[in-house]
């Protein structure tokens, strides 16, 4: 067994997958003895402790950008990650929720960006946003995770709003870099495991 296959192996196991998964994306990094599996491995690994976010908080980004990527294997796991940070399940069901309502706020206002109409903006979106009066997780994590679904999305207005408000409340620039930072860690690892 190669270096490579053993580093698949761990990163597998550290998912909660057993060892023998293989995706063809898996299947092609191991074929090409990928040194990049190594960084793949450790990217992941750093997605689940932060200096500035607590394991739980973690837990949950990664699993709003799970859901996000509509990735099932990364969504169990950090759902049973979250679960065992101490995340009860309406904060789970919210993470859930804050992926699927960013997904239409990120559409309908790129949209909006990308025209440049003044009369798109008159125009009521007509979204029900209930879920963001009174987030179980705080106002300031569900703005988090706003702004990591959203840069994930790539929706540049939305990004900019959430980050000011996040200034706003008070929130550090290092805590936002590192949502993102996990946000992006947790796509990348979806490319390879899904």
């Amino acid at each position: 067994m190669s270096e490579t296959t053993d580093i698949i192996e761990e990163l597998l196991e550290a998912t909660g997958l057993d060892k023998n998964y293989r995706t063809d994306s898996i299947a092609l990094l191991e074929k090409g003895e990928s040194r990049y599996v190594r960084d793949l491995k450790l990217n992941f690994t750093s997605t689940l402790t932060s200096e500035h976010l607590s394991a739980k908080e973690c837990g949950l980004l990664g699993l709003s950008i799970a859901v996000n990527n509509n990735n099932k294997p990364l969504t169990a796991f950090y759902t049973k990650f979250s679960e065992e940070q101490g995340a009860t399940a309406a904060e789970i069901a919210e993470a859930v929720g804050c992926a699927s309502l960013l997904a239409s706020n990120n559409v309908f206002y790129r949209f909006r960006h990308f025209t440049q109409k003044e009369k798109y903006t008159q125009i009521p979106a007509r979204i029900r946003m209930q879920l963001m009066m009174k987030p179980v997780t705080g106002k300031e994590f569900f703005e988090l995770m706003s702004l990591a679904v959203s840069a994930v999305n790539g929706c540049e207005m939305c990004v900019n709003a959430h980050e000011d408000s996040l200034i706003k409340l008070g929130t550090t620039e290092e805590r936002i870099f590192d949502a993102v930072r996990i946000a992006s860690l947790v796509t990348a690892t979806g490319k390879i495991v899904y």
